[in-house]
């Protein structure tokens, strides 16, 4: 199979992945959703995670607010799911323009700092929604669960891997965990954005390690 056309094939079976556990929504509520979701990032990219006021992104979005109840139970669940999407649009940019790398864990590693410096650029949003990962407890689980499976969704893509290994996944988890970890400490200004960088490409050398090529 074609290199393009074997990334495509995995990119189709993340994506249903990353979404196999949405309840389904109808157009309009899909829009809803998709409105309520971008007041969220509106707002926390202005003040960040005090300035997500529920009444006040109801009001954004043009929702009752206890329609956006029905959607989101608190801000947490609401910013968990914002950065989902956030990740989901990131993934749909990196689509276009695939990483360069010559091995996997270059092109991983390329791929996560790409969607660092995303969130750099709006460094507010960026820390309202990793507060609220901090702060999910287990009634936001399945929105956690989205976020874990939407990072997941950008590594296997990026490492074009369409049968990973239970060695592959593991290390997939390994990264996905100093990525958050490595947001968390550049946020509360205790790394700088090289240190996040030779973290990235550490952890990444689990994927060598992890090669079924031999």
């Amino acid at each position: 199979m074609p290199a393009e056309a074997k990334v495509t094939k995995v990119t189709k079976v993340a994506a249903r992945s990353a979404r196999s556990d949405a309840p389904a929504l109808t157009e309009r509520q899909e829009a809803r959703r998709r409105r309520i979701l971008h007041a969220s990032a509106q707002l926390a990219g202005r003040g960040g995670f005090d300035a997500v006021q529920m009444r006040e992104v109801a009001e954004v979005s043009q929702v009752a607010l206890g329609t956006l109840y029905r959607y989101f139970p608190s801000k947490v669940h609401l910013l968990v799911a914002t950065m989902q999407a956030q990740l989901e649009h990131m993934h749909g940019t990196l689509r276009k323009k695939p990483p360069s790398g010559d091995t996997a864990a270059e092109r991983v590693a390329e791929t996560l700092m790409r969607a660092f410096r995303a969130l750099q650029r709006e460094p507010h949003l960026a820390d309202a929604m990793v507060r609220a990962l901090t702060f999910a407890d287990r009634s936001v689980s399945p929105e956690v669960d989205q976020v874990s499976r939407q990072t997941t969704a950008i590594i296997l893509d990026a490492m074009g891997l369409e049968h990973p290994t239970p060695e592959q996944l593991s290390a997939v988890r390994v990264i996905e965990h100093t990525w958050h970890s490595a947001l968390i400490t550049w946020l509360s200004g205790r790394a700088s954005i090289a240190q996040v960088k030779i973290d990235i490409e550490t952890v990444c050398r689990l994927i060598d390690l992890t090669s079924t090529d031999d």
